[in-house]
């Protein structure tokens, strides 16, 4: 039987400020620093798969990027979608979404660290 892959293992975003990305992902999504990052990376302690943010790659240019992420359907899942919309509103976070009940419960988009767009659902 030829090998195969079970499934993704890790996200991580590339960012041109990586303390300011983590500290979003922290303080206002309430993300947990992993106990062992790389160098140039912050990991989060998530599940099912690892998120991290990090230093943009040899050969990746963020400032010519036009929006980071573009093409790129980033989702998290939360236990309460509407108190965390209103927590991120609450705190200034940019282009909240009205709350939109979807299959996957309900759900908003907003603009998270360098532009990047981060859809939540659940509860």
């Amino acid at each position: 039987m030829a090998a195969t892959v079970e499934g993704p293992d890790s996200v991580a975003l590339q960012m041109k400020d990586v303390p300011a990305a983590a500290a979003f992902f922290e303080e206002r999504l309430g993300l947990r620093r992993a106990p062992a990052s790389p160098p140039g990376a912050v990991v989060f302690s998530t599940s099912p798969i690892a998120f991290a943010v990090r230093e943009p790659l040899p050969g990746v240019d963020l400032d010519d990027a036009a929006r980071p992420g573009l093409g790129v359907a980033l989702r998290l899942r939360t236990s309460d979608a509407s108190a965390l919309r209103e927590q991120l509103v609450q705190a200034g976070t940019q282009d909240v979404s009205p709350l939109q009940d979807t299959p996957f419960g309900l759900t908003f988009s907003s603009t998270g660290p360098e532009g990047y767009r981060l859809t939540v659902h659940g509860g």
